[in-house]
């Protein structure tokens, strides 16, 4: 959303999908599982950074998992 909020229109789809993407609390399955009997395919959900801080971050909160 926009200061204006005046472009709410084109983050409808996104905000459709990830309703239908979350389990209900009553079936325990997505509304895309219940009408097509599977879940729907997002792509590859591997996310690469290439900034630089952000790999620092991870590495630290890595380091202080271990």
């Amino acid at each position: 959303m926009n200061y204006q909020q005046d472009n709410w229109m084109d983050w409808l789809a996104v905000a459709e999908f990830q309703y239908n993407d979350k389990k209900h609390v009553v079936t325990g399955r997505t509304l895309f599982e219940l009408n097509f009997g599977k879940h729907s395919w997002k792509g590859d959900l591997i996310v690469q950074t290439e900034i630089p801080q952000v790999e620092e971050f991870l590495i630290r909160i890595q380091k202080s998992w271990e």
